[in-house]
C-alpha cells in the first residue's frame, strides 16, 4: 500500500522586494488587476491610482526616482509587494494563510467547506439586490451582529445615470442597499479603506472581485500590519472579467442605441442583459463585448474568488438564488447564523448541478490565463518552489 506524500510547502524567502520589483514584474507586465491593495498598504502615501477608463492601475507619485523606483523602497519599505495578490507566490501563501494547506490539483476553484444556493429572506433586500440579494443580507447581518463596523463596497456616481462606479463605505442598512446590484465595470473597492478608518472602523468587510478578495489574506500571510488585520470579513464575487467604461458609448450606445442614462439594471447570463427605463429588455452577445475587456482581467487566473470567506455569484438556472461557496470558519459561522434566525433561505448546491459544473469549468478556463513568464501556481502545477 503506497503512502501519498503531503504537498511540499512553498519555500519562505527573505522579503526584500519593493516598488521597483512590483513595477517590473506586475504593473507593466499585464499581471496587475488594479485591486489597489498596494495603494492602501503604502505607509508613506506615495502610490496613486488611476480609476478612469483605460487605467485602473497604481503609479508612483514621487518624481525623484521616476515611475519605476521608490526612495522608501530603497530604504527597506516592502509594504506594496507584501500586499500584492499577483506578486511572486501569492496564491500558495494565501492558501496557507486561510486553509493551512495548499490546494489539491483538482481544486481549481479553490478550497471550500460548503457549496449551496442562498438568497435574502427579507423581500426588500432580495428585490434590491442582484440574484437574490445575498451579499447585502450578509453585510446587514454582520453589522447588526457587531461583527464588522463598516464595509467597502461600490456605488454609482451622482444619480447613477453615468453608470460610473466609485468605491465607498457602507455603515448602515440603507447604505448597504444603496450599493446593491451589479455593474460589470471595475471599482477598486479597497480604495475606500482610508475613508472607513477615518470614520473609526477597525473591523472592515470587503466586497470585491476575485482579485481584490485575494489581497487581505496575502497581506496577512506577508505580515503587512494593521491594514491586513483590519479586514474581518471578505466577500468575493465570482468574476470572469470586467469591462472598460468605454463599452457604454462605443458599443451599447453606438451600435444598439441604448443610452446609459436610461439603463436601470444589467446582468450577465450567457449574454449581456440590459433593462431600460421604458420597460424594454435587450440582450447583447458577449462575444461583441470582448473587445472592451479590461486589461487587468486578461491574465487573471481566479474566477471563483478563491480567497474570500464567502464567494458568491449569480450563475446557474435560478435567477433569484446565488451560488454560494463557503470557504472559511467565519464564513460558515455567518451563514449558519443567518439560516438559524431566518435571515436567508438556502438550498443544497446539488439542486443546481449545472451552476456548480459551470463554476468549475470557468475556474479551469480562467486558470489557463496565467502566463508562462509568471511563477507557477498550485492549481496548475503542484509543489511550487521559489526560483
Amino acid at each position: 500500500m503506497s503512502v501519498t506524500e503531503p504537498a511540499a510547502k512553498p519555500v519562505r524567502e527573505r522579503w526584500s522586494f519593493q516598488w521597483k520589483e512590483l513595477y517590473d514584474e506586475v504593473v507593466t507586465t499585464g499581471l496587475c488587476t488594479g485591486c489597489a491593495g498596494c495603494v492602501i498598504a503604502c505607509p508613506h502615501d506615495v502610490l496613486g491610482y488611476t480609476h478612469e477608463s483605460g487605467g485602473y492601475k497604481p503609479f508612483h507619485l514621487e518624481e525623484e526616482l521616476g515611475l519605476d523606483d521608490c526612495g522608501h523602497g530603497q530604504k527597506g519599505c516592502t509594504s506594496c509587494t507584501r500586499a500584492c495578490p499577483r506578486f511572486r507566490l501569492w496564491e500558495p501563501q494565501a492558501d496557507e494563510q486561510l486553509f493551512g494547506r495548499l490546494r489539491e490539483p483538482d481544486e481549481a476553484a479553490g478550497v471550500s467547506k460548503d457549496i449551496l444556493l442562498a438568497r435574502a429572506a427579507d423581500p426588500a433586500v432580495h428585490q434590491q439586490g442582484q440574484d437574490g440579494g445575498l451579499v447585502g443580507a450578509i453585510l446587514i447581518w454582520a453589522i447588526e451582529h457587531d461583527l464588522i463596523d463598516a464595509a467597502l463596497v461600490s456605488y454609482l456616481e451622482g444619480d447613477g445615470s453615468t453608470w460610473k462606479t466609485r468605491p465607498g463605505v457602507a455603515r448602515t442598512r440603507d447604505e448597504i442597499l444603496a450599493g446593491s446590484g451589479s455593474r460589470y465595470t471595475y471599482s477598486a473597492n479597497t480604495l475606500a479603506y482610508d475613508e472607513a478608518i477615518e470614520g473609526g472602523a477597525e473591523r472592515i468587510a470587503l466586497v470585491g472581485m476575485s482579485c481584490q478578495s485575494s489581497s487581505p489574506p496575502v497581506m496577512k500571510a506577508r505580515k503587512v500590519g494593521k491594514v491586513g488585520r483590519r479586514f474581518a470579513l471578505n466577500i468575493g464575487l465570482l468574476c470572469s472579467k470586467t469591462f472598460d467604461d468605454a463599452i457604454f458609448p462605443e458599443l451599447f450606445e453606438a451600435k444598439y442605441g441604448l443610452a446609459r442614462a436610461d439603463m436601470v439594471k444589467m446582468n450577465i447570463k450567457g449574454v449581456f442583459q440590459i433593462w431600460m427605463r421604458d420597460g424594454s429588455y435587450h440582450e447583447v452577445p458577449l462575444k461583441e463585448c470582448h473587445a472592451w475587456t479590461r486589461e487587468g482581467c486578461k491574465m487573471c487566473p481566479d474566477f471563483a474568488a478563491e480567497h474570500a470567506d464567502i464567494s458568491t455569484g449569480g450563475i446557474g438556472a435560478f435567477n433569484d438564488w446565488t451560488l454560494t461557496i463557503v470557504r472559511t470558519d467565519i464564513g460558515r459561522e455567518i451563514i449558519e447564523g443567518m439560516v438559524a434566525d431566518g435571515s436567508i433561505e438556502t438550498r443544497p448546491g446539488d439542486d443546481d448541478p449545472g451552476a456548480v459544473a459551470l463554476m468549475h469549468k470557468l475556474a479551469v478556463k480562467s486558470r489557463k490565463r496565467w502566463p508562462e513568464f509568471a511563477q507557477e501556481q498550485p492549481g496548475l502545477l503542484p509543489n511550487p518552489t521559489v526560483r
